[in-house]
């Protein structure tokens, strides 16, 4: 019986070796395929640092230019630093999409590796099992009195033993590379997830830096490379931003009186002023106040401008009425809300326009499409290319819309 024993032994230990031989060949080569991705992503972020450390001399040079007296000419070498910076950016994100794409290749061959290490452990606990099972099958005093010694004996007693204790090991190995497995699967829809962002944004990047050629391209036509047609430009611009602006003051100031008499004869009044984002992007090109704002020498940017493709819905971001819907043809149309606890609204460079005045609306609900591509409906003299101007004010004043989006 020992040496049916030891035979036993003998075929565990060469099932084992085969599992080992037709599993470590595939771990071996997905190793070195990890490798290969691993340099390769290292890589692909050393370009992408590269880039960034060229967009920054470009930055440097518009921040110089800014600082400058505003002329026409220092107004196209900024455009200009501009266009170079965006198409750098253009070039930096097509790498950050090859650098994930290159990153879930990496994680996928790792879940490869793992799912062969939790193949080879089933094989093994099957095999125990198997031993196990033979075991419980012979009767403890036949054992005893087949094997020559008390020796051969406890051998016996502890091979069982050692069986156990392998199943054991091996349930735990499985449940481990399990947990293994399901954080690489997570890894991968979070890449998923980061890849479709990058992709988006490098569509509406690619845009941007037509817009601004076209933008340039136009400036130059209009001032026929005139200083004084350019002065005169931009002083009209002004001069319109400061219209629009004391215009959605005057109306808030007068609306507001006319919901305090709803609100006196007890008639229903607005109750939400908690703000959600208006479009589903949210990456910022210009902030509140923005230092780096290309018009700063006219005004202070009063809002956040958002990255949008054209055309994006906006949607409400919060109950409200419909203040003021200016279509402005091919100038610079907007849409203002006012909503409760003195907080309005304003979208500015909408290229459709789906409210009217003193309409209500509900929070999500569908008010307009973005724009600002020049030479579109509703983009105005200042735009570079597709965004929402997005205000936020406070009994008329405007305020930075970060301090109320979620």
């Amino acid at each position: 019986m020992l040496e049916v024993n030891k035979n036993r032994v003998f075929q565990v230990g060469i099932i084992g070796l085969m599992v080992f031989v037709l599993v470590f060949p595939g771990v071996k080569i997905s190793a070195q395929g990890v490798a290969d991705l691993t340099n390769q992503i290292e890589s692909k972020k050393d370009e992408v640092n590269d880039i960034k450390k060229q967009m920054a001399v470009y930055e440097k040079n518009i921040a110089n230019k800014q600082a400058e007296a505003m002329s026409l000419y220092n107004q196209i070498d900024i455009l200009e630093n501009q266009i170079a910076k965006t198409k750098l950016d253009i070039s930096a994100t097509q790498k950050e999409i090859e650098q994930i794409k290159l990153e879930n290749r990496e994680v996928e061959l790792k879940i490869i590796t793992i799912e062969d290490k939790i193949s080879g452990q089933k094989n093994n606990l099957a095999t125990i099992i198997q031993e196990i099972h033979q075991a419980d099958k012979e009767n403890p005093l036949k054992i005893f009195l087949s094997n020559n010694s008390m020796s051969d004996f406890f051998n016996q007693t502890e091979y069982i033993k050692d069986l156990q204790n392998g199943l054991q090991d091996s349930l735990g190995t499985i449940k481990q590379e399990k947990k293994e497995l399901v954080t690489k699967k997570e890894q991968i829809e979070k890449q998923e997830e980061q890849l479709a962002i990058l992709k988006e944004e490098l569509e509406v990047k690619i845009v941007e830096q037509q817009g601004e050629t076209i933008y340039k391209d136009t400036l130059l036509v209009q001032t026929k490379e005139s200083e004084a047609k350019y002065q005169q430009l931009y002083t009209q611009a002004k001069q319109e931003h400061q219209s629009i602006s004391s215009e959605i003051y005057s109306l808030e100031q007068a609306y507001r009186e006319k919901l305090k008499q709803k609100k006196a004869q007890n008639q229903p009044v607005l109750t939400d002023s908690a703000l959600s984002w208006p479009v589903p992007q949210r990456r910022i090109t210009s902030t509140f106040h923005d230092p780096d704002y290309p018009f700063r020498y006219l005004f202070e940017h009063p809002a956040i401008d958002v990255a949008s493709s054209q055309g994006t819905k906006i949607t409400a971001p919060a109950e409200g009425y419909v203040l003021k819907a200016k279509d402005n043809g091919m100038g610079y149309s907007y849409i203002s809300l006012i909503h409760a606890d003195g907080i309005s609204t304003v979208f500015g460079h909408v290229s459709k326009i789906y409210v009217k005045n003193d309409e209500y609306v509900s929070k999500g609900e569908v008010i307009g499409l973005t724009g600002g591509m020049p030479g579109t409906p509703g983009a105005g003299r200042l735009c570079t290319g597709p965004h929402l101007h997005f205000e936020v004010r406070l009994n008329g004043i405007p305020v930075n819309p970060l301090n109320y989006l979620p």
